[in-house]
Parts: C-alpha cells; structure tokens; sequence
C-alpha cells in the first residue's frame, strides 16, 4: 500500500487586487487570468507533488483581501502550518498592509507556522514602489522566505512553494518530479450576513 501523502495547510493573505488567487491559480493550473473576479470570503485548491518517494499534499486556502471579510480569514489561518503574505510591489500601501497581516498572524495562529513573503507582480518592476531592499529587510526581520513572484509570467511561484515545502520537511530535499496533480477547487461563498 502507498503511503498517505504528507499534508500541508497553506493560506495566502494580503490586501485585495494583490494577486493572491492569481498565484494559487498559476501554481495549481499553470493558468492566468487577466479579468479574475475578487475572491469571497475563501476558496480552495490542492495539489499533490512528488519529492523521489516522498508524496505531498498542498492544502492552499486564498482568502478575501477586502476589509469586509478581514474576520473571517482567522478561521483559515488559525491551523495552518505556512503563511504566504502578499504585496503588489507597484503599491506601497499594499505593503503596509501586508505588515499588518503578519502581525496578526502572529498574535492569532500557530506560533510555529512557517511565514514566506511573496512581492507579486513582478513583470510591473518599471513602476515598482517597494525596493527589494525594503522587503528583503522586512523578510529578515521575522525570519520569513522572501520571494518575488508574478502570477502573470510565472517567475517564482514553483519556487516559492517548493521552499515553503522544503524548510517545513528539510528531510525532502531533492528536487520535485514532474508528476504534480490538481486535486480540486472549491470557492467558499458561504458567508452569513451578519458577521461583515
């Protein structure tokens, strides 16, 4: 019998219209969508990758960025073993904002959960406002994976989340096979009124 994969919850959080769905989209269907509508209250996809003998599961939750949903994005990152924080690197207050997510994290989740950074957007560069100094920094000053990523072109994000996957298991190593699998996508649109 196969061994169980090994499972891993990964939750994006940042400010809206950062890209986080676009990166959770690239990652699991190598896809872009230029037009992608705002994500409500969460959604969901899976995937499973492939270290030699090594099966892991990706649980990945994208959460809303907007402030009316702010709330709700403790239920997913409460338990999560990795946090990717997102900013637009054309946008500083994106950046603050991104700040403020981490220093909720901290105070409300696990306090082992494993913390990257990814600066998405970075095939805007010519209009960035964040310098990769700032960021680097920052990432050095709570010990957090800084990345910067474009879900438009792809750069970084299978990066991104093979370190996350590595520095949480350093025993898996080598490099991922090419068998990584789409397990499903669910939007989770269910949120009661009275809680925004």
């Amino acid at each position: 019998m196969d061994k169980a994969p090994l499972q891993l919850k990964i939750v994006l959080l940042g400010d809206a219209g950062v890209g986080k769905s676009s990166i959770v989209l690239r990652y699991v269907t190598d896809s872009f969508k230029t037009d992608a509508d705002g994500t409500v209250g969460a959604s969901y996809m899976g995937k499973i990758i492939n270290f030699d003998d090594v099966m892991v599961k990706l649980n990945i939750w994208d959460t809303a960025g907007q402030e009316r949903y702010h709330s709700l994005a403790k239920m997913y990152y409460r338990d999560a073993n990795a946090a990717i924080l997102v900013y637009d690197i054309t946008k500083q207050e994106s950046f603050n904002g991104m700040i403020r997510w981490y220093n909720e994290v901290k105070q409300n989740s696990n306090p082992n959960i494993m913390v990257a950074i990814a600066g998405n957007k970075e095939d805007l560069v010519a209009e960035e406002t964040v310098t990769p100094e700032q960021a680097t920094n920052y990432a050095e000053s709570i010990n957090a994976i800084y990345r910067r990523t474009s879900a438009k072109s792809s750069q970084g994000i299978e990066a991104l989340f093979k370190e996350i996957v590595v520095k949480i298991h350093p025993e898996i190593a080598q490099q991922p096979n090419r068998r990584s699998t789409r397990l499903e996508s669910k939007d989770l649109k269910k949120i009661k009124k009275s809680c925004c």
